[in-house]
């Protein structure tokens, strides 16, 4: 990617770009630019694996307005691109009680966007060669459906912690999804202890149940399905 590249855009033009570079820290899916401009900082994702980003660019426009997310400039799928703005913070890999709770309303704030009811069960992704994965589906079809929009990607370079705010970023892998596949996946990219896992979650649901059933079938389901990511990956089937 090259600033001559960039100046196409109506966004940059007759806009100096001062500075266009790679960013130090990246993901599996995406290579990640820092432009600067006079007055504005942007991120550039150019993608490294195929999906559907106008529905990324669309559920991050909602989680924007929800003020949990950055703002979404312009996605260019020819290109295999999007532009938004950037977030000035830190990703953090432990979280103090305070933040859990935070974190807590951050996701039930998320899992109050109304978006297309097409459910992601996440059973697409296995062929039930594992028992245990397969029992923990059966475990979950007979518990209550909890579903709404679904971040289903947070681990700690997903979560932005500045004095003002928590965000998310990247939604690539946003659905309607269960609510618990993203608390489960809090609690264990956190590792939390039970003392941090039940501020947490009563965090989240206050007065409510917590499905110790689900919360334990997730836990399953999301670590072999990262398992299997990650394989996929390596043989770039991605």
């Amino acid at each position: 990617m090259q600033i001559a590249k960039l100046n196409d855009y109506q966004l940059f033009e007759n806009i100096q770009i001062k500075e266009f570079k790679l960013l130090e820290k990246q993901g599996n899916s995406n290579l990640t630019y820092l432009i600067k401009t006079q007055h504005n900082r942007y991120l550039l994702r150019k993608f490294k694996i195929s999906l559907n980003r106008k529905r990324e660019f669309s559920i991050q426009k909602k989680a924007f307005l929800k003020n949990i997310g950055a703002k979404p400039i312009l996605v260019d799928e020819k290109n295999g691109l999007m532009i938004t703005d950037y977030l000035e913070g830190r990703h953090k890999t432990k979280l103090t009680q305070q933040e859990l709770k935070k974190v807590a309303l951050l996701l039930k704030k998320l899992h109050k966007i109304s978006v297309p009811k097409k459910r992601n069960s996440f059973k697409d992704n296995f062929t039930f060669k594992d028992k245990k994965v397969k029992q923990a589906f059966i475990v979950l079809d007979k518990e209550p459906k909890e579903y709404t929009l679904g971040h289903n990607d947070l681990h700690a370079k997903n979560i932005i912690f500045s004095k003002n705010f928590i965000k998310l970023i990247d939604w690539e892998y946003a659905r309607y999804s269960d609510i618990y596949f993203d608390l489960v996946s809090i609690i264990i990219e956190y590792q939390l202890n039970r003392k941090d896992k039940n501020t947490f979650l009563k965090s989240y649901f206050g007065k409510k149940r917590i499905n110790k059933k689900k919360i334990k079938a997730y836990t399953l389901i999301y670590k072999e399905l990262w398992k299997l990511w990650f394989k996929k990956l390596e043989r770039g089937e991605l």
